[in-house]
């Protein structure tokens, strides 16, 4: 599937319907939440065989929450979605008040840890070593 920008009126996907962002988004144009990268982890909250009801919900938070069942950046959600990052982070942000999705920073970045020069300088050596 094309991005909805892509398509011209005499497209193949003329048929189609395709809904601006800004309608998505209920006329929000900044998320709620100011913690949201592109690497913040998503997770759906709800196990992984449960399926709680999506009354009230859009397509979009639907695909959201299909796509966090496992562990997953941000920014690979909204490349999942075919929408702009800052619209998926107002849906996000939507899901997270719900109480539908957890977010978190990388586990690197969450323990405060920095590089690990052994790590790199092994990395290097194997490299060297090809």
């Amino acid at each position: 599937m094309s991005h909805w920008a892509d398509a011209a009126p005499d497209d193949e996907y003329a048929e189609q319907s395709f809904v601006r962002p800004y309608t998505i988004t209920q006329g929000r144009t900044t998320s709620a939440r100011d913690d949201l990268t592109l690497i913040t982890v998503l997770t759906t909250v709800d196990a992984p065989g449960e399926e709680p009801p999506a009354r009230g919900l859009q397509p979009e938070h639907r695909l959201i929450l299909q796509q966090c069942r496992t562990p997953v950046a941000l920014a690979e959600v909204a490349a999942g979605l075919n929408l702009p990052v800052a619209v998926t982070k107002i849906l996000v942000s939507d899901l997270i008040t719900l109480g539908r999705v957890t977010a978190r920073a990388p586990l690197a970045v969450a323990a405060g840890q920095g590089l690990d020069m052994t790590l790199l300088q092994a990395v290097k050596d194997g490299l060297l070593r090809l």
